[in-house]
């Protein structure tokens, strides 16, 4: 079977943060709402809806959703670089034959926007999905490899029965992905080229 492998997006492939407080900052002067932008942005990773419960009351949050996402293009695209050895982690997948599929609980339209943007090219991406849901997708794409920046990443590579590859690059350190069940904790992105060498060669042994 040939190798698929899976990504997370915000603070694993991207570093999204620039782009998400420019967000939150014009959401904030908009709505005339107190968001901590700077708070918000490290703690990257579960849906947008759990952030803005710390920030609207509950029967405004689905409305401040839907205006943050329909902003989201003019304020976080532009200022968003990828993270150090993105694309060459792609590429790596690419070149060892297999596919690789990004899996986040950003808002679909927004990755692509993303992605595209930065010349990133995944053979496919599922959006608005997040921890244990991401298993949906690792699943249906048959990974077997998910990479990740957060504890809720590994818990969807776990329910996918893929080995859980963590970068200590977003709110979580080496130390809680470890505990959280990765089978693999790497620095950054840039170390795993040679990962997978590694890890390619252990499967053809």
């Amino acid at each position: 079977m040939a190798l698929t492998v899976g990504f997370d997006l915000d603070m694993t492939l991207i570093d999204s943060r620039p782009g998400i407080r420019a967000t939150y900052e014009a959401l904030a002067a908009e709505t005339g709402v107190a968001i901590d932008a700077a708070l918000a942005v490290t703690r990257l990773g579960p849906p947008l809806e759990v952030e803005l419960a710390h920030w609207f009351p509950a029967e405004h949050i689905g409305e401040a959703a839907d205006r943050y996402r329909a902003m989201y293009e003019e304020y976080a695209i532009g200022p968003t670089p990828a993270m150090p050895g993105a694309a060459e982690a792609i590429a790596a997948v690419h070149a060892h034959g297999g596919r690789a599929v990004v899996v986040t609980a950003k808002y679909e339209p927004n990755a692509l926007l993303h992605l595209d943007a930065l010349g990133l090219r995944p053979d496919a991406v599922i959006g608005s999905l997040w921890a244990e849901q991401k298993a949906i997708a690792l699943r249906e794409h048959a990974a077997t490899v998910y990479v990740g920046d957060h504890v809720g990443d590994v818990r969807g590579a776990a329910a996918a029965g893929a080995h859980a590859v963590a970068v200590a690059t977003g709110p979580c350190d080496a130390a809680e992905l470890s505990a959280a069940g990765a089978g693999t904790v790497l620095p950054d992105l840039t170390h795993f080229p040679g990962w997978l060498r590694g890890y390619g060669a252990a499967d053809a042994d």
